[in-house]
């Protein structure tokens, strides 16, 4: 311990000693060293509140100490600035609990959005949290089921892997992103007296459209492809509703090829392949790559 940070400690100390000697019990030196991180971590703090620059209109946002002791405690521990503004905006705008907050830190949601999106679209996710206008904005890269408890070396069947999603609904549903509802398992239309089922069925009520999920324990094919293109033409043409958008496709699998994918499906089809995995991504190699691209919008735009 260097001379510095034990005058510090001696500090923390004695005023911790005459805290509780007037106020009670609660100020203990690890309470005390807790509550200098925080004004070192939010030192930006005007008027009760603490400063967000957005890098794209240079203007300031301003946004309230609106969550808990203990998320913040959660909070303290992320380093980059970009990332700890998008859980503090998410936590607030979706209701996090801490124990919801922990496991998306845990995910590496911020870092599974930004590598799903345009890297111009960064910045903005830093600032404004996850914002849905258009279907590609609920891919996460990739989609994490580690709550499921199946381990990525077993192996499984996709009726299996259904039944644990439904059994873990509400997870799946966090993970899955803003503005899901669930709606149907293994949902059968007819069309020329042959029935077809729907693994998964959803709407999102923010985007307004239904969508689809086939699960893929396996990489997909092109015959995966067009039986999905099929079911969204189907609930385009026979559920939709006028005012609602487009139906959303998305084959969940555990490996896909995007060269296939592009091949198979017309530019302007509303299908989308999303990888799974079963444990949590290395959050390190996550955080090089947004790194990286981070350094290259801020190139791009000095």
């Amino acid at each position: 311990m260097s001379k510095r940070e034990r005058k510090l400690q001696k500090a923390l100390k004695i005023l911790s000693e005459k805290l509780t000697h007037e106020y009670g019990s609660g100020w203990s030196v690890e309470t005390l060293t807790l509550c200098r991180k925080f004004f070192n971590v939010y030192s930006k703090i005007v008027n009760g509140v603490y400063e967000i620059e957005d890098s794209n209109s240079k203007a300031t946002i301003y946004a309230n100490f609106n969550l808990s002791w203990s998320h913040y405690l959660i909070l303290m521990r992320i380093e980059n600035e970009e990332e700890r503004h998008f859980y503090e905006i998410e936590s607030f705008n979706q209701n996090w609990s801490v124990r919801q907050l922990q496991r998306q830190v845990s995910s590496s949601l911020f870092e599974r959005l930004a590598l799903s999106r345009d890297k111009n679209e960064v910045m903005r996710l830093a600032n404004e949290g996850q914002i849905l206008e258009k279907p590609s904005d609920i891919l996460k890269n990739p989609l994490t089921l580690e709550f499921l408890g199946l381990r990525p070396e077993s192996s499984y069947s996709e009726s299996k892997l259904e039944e644990v999603i439904i059994n873990k609904l509400q997870m799946f549903l966090l993970e899955l992103g803003k503005g899901f509802l669930f709606e149907s398992r293994q949902k059968r239309f007819t069309f020329d007296e042959d029935n077809f089922y729907v693994d998964l069925v959803f709407y999102n009520r923010l985007l307004q459209c239904y969508v689809l999920i086939d699960l893929k324990t396996d990489k997909i094919s092109h015959q995966d492809l067009g039986q999905m293109q099929m079911y969204v033409n189907y609930f385009d043409r026979f559920v939709k509703q006028d005012f609602e958008k487009p139906t959303i496709g998305i084959l969940l699998c555990k490996t896909k090829n995007d060269s296939l994918v592009e091949l198979t499906l017309p530019k302007e089809a509303n299908i989308y392949a999303q990888e799974y995995a079963l444990c949590l991504p290395d959050k390190k190699i996550l955080k090089e790559k947004v790194k990286e691209w981070i350094s290259e919008f801020e190139e791009n735009n000095i």
